[in-house]
C-alpha cells in the first residue's frame, strides 16, 4: 500500500465518524447511549453531506485546468467517500436491525412496523392517525417533467406507487407516484402504543402514515412505499479552504447552481429500479447523489427515542463537581483576585462561568463586560446577565460570530436583541471568524481598574458545557488580561496592528509562536538532551505545521497527539513520521479541548484555547491560546493529559490504515480517561453537587 505525507481531509473525518459509529456497537456502553452514538452518527453524517460532500462536488464542477491548483482529485476522492459511506451504512443498518432492536426486546422494550401490530393497538394508531396526523399531511402527486415538488432539506418523506382503484395488474396499468412528508417536525417521531407493565411498545410516525395510506389517497391502491431523504448543499464556505483565483472560479462554478443543490438522495435499498429511476428523473438527481440506506431515515431523532424509565440503560450519572477551593471564598471575584482558577467541564460544573456574569451584572464596582459569541445556547442564561449588566448601567460589549456554521440564524436573532436591550454589538470581520472563547470583566478598586477574565477551549454555551469537555481559565493575571482587552480593542477596530507577548493570537503570533517552540525541541533533541511534544487537538490538518511535526519527529523529538477527529499526519512511517504516536479518543463526552504541551528542558510550557492546528484556524480566523502560568493548574492540566494518554478502554490507535483498532496495553489495568479524570478531579479539588 502506498504511504502518503498527509491524509485526505475528508478520508480521515469518515474514520472519526467510524469511531462514532463504534460505541454504537460496544456492548460495554448501555444500551440507550448505544442508540444516541447512531444519532449522533447519522446527525455528523447529514453535515458532512451538506458542506463537506457539496464541495467535492463543487471541485468536480470547475474545469481541470482550474483542479490543477489541488493536489489531489476531488473526482476520486468523491469516488472512494461514497464507497466508504457506502460500507459504513451497511454496518449500521445491521447494527440496527441486528443488535440494537433486539437487545431492546430483550429488555422488553418493542420498536414494532406497521406489520406487527396487533389488533388493539391498530384501534389507537388509527385515532391518533385521524385526530393527529392527518391535518399535517399534505400528499403531491408526481407530474415528470411538468412540475418538480421541491423536497425539504434532510425531512424523510415517503415515495408512494399508486394504481387507480378497480384497474386490474398489467402492461397497460397507470400507475401514479406520489411523496408524502413525515411530519415529525410537528409530531413525535416514535409513538407510544398502548402497552402492558412489563412490555413497552412504540412505533415509528412512519409506519402510522404508511398503514393509513389508502386514507391518504382516496380512490387509488397502494402498490408500495419507500422512504427517501434529500440533503441539500449547505454552501460550501469556501473561504476557509480556498483563496486567489481558485477561489474566484469555485465562486462561478457555485453561482451557476441552485441554492441548497442536492448532494445526497438517500432512498430505501429495496426500492425497485424502475421506481428509483422514475423519482431520480423527476427530481433531476445526478446518479452519484444516489445513495441507498434502509427503511428509516433521519435517526439523528433517536436523541428523543422514548425511555420507559430504564435508568438501567443508561451510563451511570457523574453529576457535575464542586470546586472546594473556589467555593471557599467569599465570591468569585475575591477568589480570582488571589489566585488563578482552572475548569474542567463538564466534570466540574458550569455554574461557576455563570456565576462569573451574574456577579458582574450586579456588582456595583464592576465597570464593563467584553465578550465573544460563537455559538449561542438557545435559552442563554449568559445573556440574560448582559441585559441586566446594561440595565444597572454598566457597558457592555459582545463580539457575535455571524458565520458559525448552521448557528448562522441563532447568532443573528440573539445579536438583535442584545442590540435593542442596549449591548454594544460587534459584528463578522470581513474575511475572518472569530473563534476565539473570552471574557473580560472591569471592576473599579480602589480608584483604579482591575480586570478580569475568562479563557476557555469552549462556547459560552450552557448546553454544551454538559456534553463537551472543555477548559476555562479564571485569571486576574495582568500579563493576561490586558492583552485579552487587546484583542476585545482589535475587534472594535481600535487597534489595527496589535502586539501580543504572552498570549499567542491568530493571525498576529501563534503560528510563528508553535515554530519556535517545536524548533526548541529540535535543537534540544539534536543535543542529545530530552525533547517532548503533546498536542491535544479536534483536528489536525494544517500542512505546514504537520511538516513541522515531521521534522521534529526525524530530529529525535518524541510527539505524541490526541486527536479527536480529522489528523491529516500519518503517524510511525519510517523515515517521516516514526517518532509520532496518535490516538483519538470517542467517549461519552465530546473530546473538545486543546491543549498543547512543549517538554522545554524540563520546564514544561502548557497552553490551552480555542485553535485547532487546520489552516483556516490559524490562518483565517481570530483565536486565542493561553500560557499556563500558575504550576498547580499546570501541573492538573499534565496530569489529566496523562490520564488521557494512558487509556486503554476508549483509545482508539490513529494510523496510516484508518483501521481505528483499540489500543490495548499490556499489563495494565483497564484506564477509561474520562472516568478516571472525574475521579482525579474528585479527589483533587472538587465534591459532588448535592
Amino acid at each position: 500500500m502506498k504511504v502518503y505525507k498527509y491524509k485526505n481531509r475528508e478520508i480521515s473525518w469518515l474514520a472519526f465518524n467510524y469511531r462514532v459509529l463504534q460505541e454504537a456497537k460496544d456492548h460495554s456502553v448501555p444500551l440507550y447511549e448505544r442508540i444516541k452514538f447512531l444519532a449522533i452518527y447519522s446527525s455528523n453524517l447529514d453535515e458532512f453531506f451538506r458542506v463537506r460532500v457539496a464541495g467535492l462536488r463543487s471541485l468536480v464542477a470547475i474545469s481541470k485546468k482550474a483542479q490543477k491548483a489541488l493536489d489531489y482529485d476531488p473526482s476520486m476522492i468523491l469516488k472512494k467517500v461514497l464507497k466508504i459511506v457506502s460500507y459504513q451504512q451497511n454496518e449500521f443498518t445491521d447494527i440496527f436491525q441486528n443488535q440494537i432492536i433486539p437487545e431492546l426486546k430483550e429488555n422488553n422494550i418493542y420498536l414494532i412496523d406497521e406489520t406487527e401490530t396487533a389488533e388493539y393497538q391498530k384501534e389507537f394508531i388509527k385515532s391518533f392517525f385521524l385526530e393527529s396526523v392527518i391535518p399535517q399531511v399534505q400528499p403531491i402527486l408526481l407530474l415528470k417533467k411538468k412540475i418538480i415538488p421541491f423536497l425539504r432539506n434532510r425531512r424523510p418523506y415517503l415515495a408512494v406507487k399508486l394504481k387507480p382503484k378497480g384497474s386490474k395488474s398489467g402492461s397497460r396499468t397507470q400507475f401514479k407516484y406520489a411523496i408524502v412528508e413525515i411530519p415529525s417536525n410537528h409530531l413525535p417521531r416514535f409513538i407510544s402504543l398502548p402497552s402492558n407493565k412489563k412490555k413497552h411498545y412504540y412505533i415509528f410516525l412512519d409506519d402510522i402514515i404508511r398503514l393509513h395510506l389508502d386514507k391518504i389517497f382516496l380512490g387509488y391502491d397502494v402498490v408500495s412505499s419507500y422512504s427517501i431523504k434529500l440533503t441539500r448543499d449547505a454552501e460550501l464556505y469556501i473561504e476557509d479552504e480556498f483563496s486567489g483565483n481558485l477561489l474566484e472560479k469555485i465562486r462561478k462554478s457555485l453561482a451557476k447552481r441552485n441554492i441548497g443543490a442536492p448532494s445526497r438522495f438517500l432512498y430505501d435499498a429495496d426500492m425497485p429500479n424502475s421506481f428509483l429511476k422514475m423519482l431520480k428523473e423527476t427530481f433531476q438527481i445526478p446518479s452519484n447523489d444516489l445513495v441507498p440506506g434502509a427503511k428509516y431515515h433521519n435517526f439523528h431523532d433517536f436523541f428523543s427515542f422514548p425511555n420507559p424509565n430504564r435508568d438501567d440503560l443508561l451510563n451511570e450519572p457523574l453529576f457535575p463537581l464542586h470546586h472546594k477551593k473556589l467555593d471557599s471564598y467569599p465570591n468569585i471575584f475575591t477568589a480570582i483576585k488571589e489566585e488563578d482558577f482552572l475548569l474542567n467541564f463538564p466534570y466540574q460544573t458550569f455554574d461557576y462561568v455563570l456565576e462569573f456574569f451574574r456577579l458582574a451584572a450586579t456588582d456595583p464596582k464592576v465597570t464593563s463586560i467584553y465578550i465573544t459569541q460563537y455559538r449561542v445556547a438557545k435559552h442563554s442564561q449568559i445573556i440574560k446577565y448582559l441585559v441586566r449588566a446594561v440595565k444597572n448601567k454598566k457597558k457592555v460589549v459582545a463580539f457575535v460570530e455571524l458565520k458559525a456554521r448552521f448557528d448562522e440564524e441563532s447568532n443573528i436573532l440573539w445579536a438583535e436583541e442584545m442590540k435593542q436591550q442596549g449591548i454594544k454589538v460587534l459584528y463578522s470581520l470581513p474575511g475572518l471568524k472569530v473563534h476565539s472563547k473570552l471574557a473580560l470583566v472591569i471592576r473599579k478598586e480602589n480608584n483604579k481598574e482591575k480586570s478580569y477574565c475568562y479563557l476557555g477551549t469552549g462556547n459560552f454555551n450552557e448546553k454544551t458545557a454538559q456534553l463537551y469537555s472543555d477548559f476555562g481559565l479564571f485569571t486576574s493575571d495582568t500579563r493576561l488580561t490586558k492583552e485579552v482587552k487587546t484583542v476585545f480593542d482589535f475587534l472594535s477596530d481600535k487597534i489595527k496592528e496589535p502586539k501580543f507577548k504572552h498570549l499567542l493570537v491568530a493571525q498576529f503570533n501563534m503560528r510563528k509562536t508553535f515554530v519556535k517552540l517545536i524548533e526548541k525541541e529540535i535543537e534540544a533533541a539534536k543535543k542529545g538532551k530530552e525533547a517532548k511534544i503533546i498536542l491535544k487537538l479536534n483536528s489536525l490538518e494544517d500542512r505546514k505545521m504537520i511538516s513541522k511535526l515531521y521534522e521534529a519527529s526525524n530530529a529525535g523529538v518524541k510527539i505524541e497527539l490526541i486527536v479527536r477527529g480529522i489528523c491529516c499526519l500519518v503517524p510511525k512511517i519510517a523515515g517521516q513520521s516514526e517518532n509520532i504516536k496518535a490516538i483519538s479518543i470517542v467517549d461519552r463526552f465530546l473530546e473538545h479541548s486543546r491543549v498543547f504541551i512543549f517538554h522545554n528542558s524540563g520546564f514544561p510550557k502548557v497552553f490551552i484555547g480555542s485553535a485547532d492546528w487546520m489552516k483556516r484556524n490559524l490562518s483565517r480566523r481570530i483565536e486565542v491560546i493561553t500560557p499556563i502560568y500558575n504550576e498547580k493548574i499546570k501541573e492538573q492540566i499534565l496530569d489529566i493529559i496523562n490520564i488521557q494518554l494512558k487509556d486503554n478502554v476508549k483509545a482508539r490507535i490513529i494510523d496510516r490504515y484508518d483501521k481505528n483498532h483499540y489500543r490495548k496495553i499490556k499489563n495494565q489495568k483497564p484506564v477509561q480517561s474520562q472516568i478516571a479524570t472525574y475521579k482525579y478531579l474528585k479527589k483533587r479539588c472538587g465534591t459532588e453537587i448535592d
